[in-house]
């Protein structure tokens, strides 16, 4: 049984960045996160595939213990995702979007998986999330991901949906934009208000914010030289987050600080290669040095 249930897209991503370019590679939020999770925790994939999907995309994925019981196909086609990066690498400039068999998916999920303590739904209409969510047989810690689009046009879904879960995830926009304040300190305390135990706040480059009732927690984005393609970056923090608090059992402060750090010591090699390169060859000694490093930046 996986200990970890992540449901989201997966994808052929097609990417241009001032320094190279990747053709229908394997991405999607759920495969980035997944893979981050699974240097901690046996994650287990829930998402829609087409049968167009490599078999081979399968078996890298069970080889890095992740479970793909939850991957079924559900049409021809897979996800599609085709944009390219200036030199902002912030920013993604989307070519075009081929939902395909992720158009309204709503998935069922495997009776081996809905017991599983630990639930992340990373980025999809409100609607699949709680769907998903309501299979899960009261998991121990559940963590919520979404994005502006959703925002604008399903909030009311969307703030229904944050009542029910721990730990909202969200990046500095969408804070702004969802709760309507320019401040993201008014922002984090907004999202507790609504029930959440803590809210965390990518800013990217920046760095990430944590709030929780009693605290807030300000860790510096990792500073790398080399940048190369900054897709997926936001999901492998939330893998590796959600992967170590399922390793660790715990979701007090010390572990959800721990737990930033290593998804941003993830995200940081993420960003390095195209797609999933940097990640399918990065190891768990690699992951601690630069935990280490964090350790060093934020040490006064």
């Amino acid at each position: 049984m996986p200990k970890l249930v992540v449901f989201g897209s997966v994808a052929f991503d097609s990417i241009r960045t001032p320094f190279g370019e990747a053709n229908e590679v394997l991405g999607g939020a759920a495969v980035y996160a997944s893979v981050a999770a699974s240097f901690f925790t046996h994650a287990g994939i829930v998402s829609g595939i087409g049968k167009d999907f490599p078999k081979e995309w399968t078996e890298l994925l069970r080889k890095r213990n992740i479970s793909t019981e939850g991957l079924k196909i559900a049409g021809e086609k897979t996800f599609r995702w085709k944009g390219y990066y200036e030199y902002d690498m912030a920013s993604a400039h989307t070519v075009s979007t081929e939902l395909n068999v992720m158009e309204g998916l709503m998935p069922e999920l495997p009776g081996s998986y809905r017991k599983a303590p630990y639930v992340f739904l990373a980025n999809l209409h409100p609607e699949q999330q709680l769907h998903v969510l309501d299979q899960m047989d009261n998991p121990r810690l559940s963590i919520l991901d979404t994005m502006n689009y959703w925002i604008t046009n399903e909030k009311e879904k969307l703030m229904n949906l944050i009542k029910k879960i721990d730990i909202l995830l969200l990046n500095d926009a969408e804070a702004r934009q969802l709760f309507s304040t320019p401040n993201l300190i008014a922002a984090g305390r907004r999202a507790l208000a609504y029930g959440p135990g803590a809210c965390i706040i990518k800013k990217g480059e920046h760095g990430v914010l944590l709030f929780t009732e009693k605290e807030i927690f300000s860790l510096p984005g990792y500073p790398l030289e080399t940048v190369r393609d900054p897709t997926g970056a936001g999901d492998s923090f939330a893998g590796g987050l959600a992967g170590f608090l399922a390793k660790a059992g715990a979701m007090d402060e010390k572990a959800l600080r721990k737990a930033m750090v290593y998804g941003s010591a993830i995200a940081s090699y993420t960003v390095e290669g195209f797609g999933l390169d940097r990640l399918r060859s990065l190891t768990n000694p690699d992951i601690q040095q630069r935990y280490k490093e964090f350790e060093k930046i934020v040490r006064f």
